[in-house]
């Protein structure tokens, strides 16, 4: 039988307590690990096009606001549709910061 090595530091909530001892539990602990890296980075990338909103309101940016906004909706949407938020945290969001544009 094959042992696969995970990495604990990366993938600590996901590493079982005992090892694997059936081959599909072995292949579903692998898809794990490559689906928590894969919704990692895309929760990433959605955290960091809130902090560049965020920072153009800040500096009260309202012309290059209004023009990301598209970017982010379609960024929020997209990370709704996979599933790494919920649909309506995406639009409270998209609706928290268009109340925010209009008022600079």
């Amino acid at each position: 039988m094959i042992n696969y090595f995970i990495d604990q530091n990366k993938f600590y909530s996901y590493t079982p307590a005992h090892m694997a001892n059936t081959k599909s539990a072995i292949k579903r602990i692998r898809r794990i690990t490559k689906q928590t890296a894969v919704n990692k980075a895309r929760k990433s990338r959605y955290k960091n096009a809130l902090k560049k909103m965020n920072l153009l309101i800040e500096n009260k940016k309202k012309s290059d606001a209004l023009k990301f906004l598209p970017k982010l909706n379609s960024e929020l949407m997209k990370i709704a549709k996979t599933g790494v938020i919920k649909r309506q945290n995406a639009s409270r969001n998209v609706s928290r910061i268009t109340k925010k544009i209009a008022l600079i």
